[in-house]
């Protein structure tokens, strides 16, 4: 008896395992995002100046502006036939889904806000889901008497190799002359002399 109820007990467990196996193929669902890009692909992406735009070339007809700043901000004053995709919510299941039928209309996505570090990462993003292809103006957008105004604003290339710094940091060390500093001897205690107390003479007159 003892042997038939151990059995039933491990034929349950073995249903129950299987039914909960079930339930969770049934429930699983595909990640909405899949980074298309590792880290390493994208440093070098951002390595390479290409991905910038200066704003004397946006009018050639070949982007569509976004507008990655806040609503407030984008009503107050846009670039013309930009549209709004505010950073924070870039990955909303309605802004990837435009932002994914733009770009497959043959046409880059150019990035933009109050200057190029706010884009870049929404850029990298992008980049990384591989929805674009997408770019940067490197501009910079301020407004003036309630006047949107954007100026060339230029992102420094070819950053020096960190490699290459510390290795010229240890050069340059290595040739200045080292100083070195005498310490000082330890100031001697000084112990004050106790006085002696003059002794009354004895005896009078």
């Amino acid at each position: 008896m003892k042997e038939l109820e151990k059995t039933k007990r491990i034929s349950i467990a073995a249903v129950l395992s299987i039914l909960l196996l079930v339930v969770g193929l049934l429930n699983y669902k595909r990640p909405l995002y899949l980074y298309s890009q590792n880290s390493s692909s994208t440093l070098d992406t951002l390595l390479k100046t290409d991905y910038l735009v200066p704003p004397a070339e946006v009018g050639t007809g070949q982007f569509v502006l976004v507008d990655i700043r806040s609503s407030f901000e984008y009503d107050k004053g846009h670039l013309p036939d930009a549209i709004n995709v505010y950073a924070p919510e870039l990955l909303s299941e309605e802004n990837s889904d435009m932002l994914l039928e733009l770009s497959k209309g043959g046409k880059t996505l150019l990035l933009y806000g109050n200057d190029p570090d706010e884009a870049l990462p929404a850029f990298m993003m992008l980049s990384q889901l591989g929805i674009g292809p997408a770019k940067i103006m490197e501009a910079r957008n301020y407004f003036e008497k309630d006047e949107l105004k954007t100026v060339y604003a230029p992102v420094e290339a070819d950053p020096p190799a960190v490699k290459e710094y510390i290795e010229a940091s240890a050069k340059k060390a290595a040739q200045q002359p080292k100083v070195t500093v005498q310490k000082s001897p330890p100031p001697k205690k000084v112990i004050p002399a106790k006085k002696k107390k003059k002794k009354m003479p004895e005896g009078g007159c």
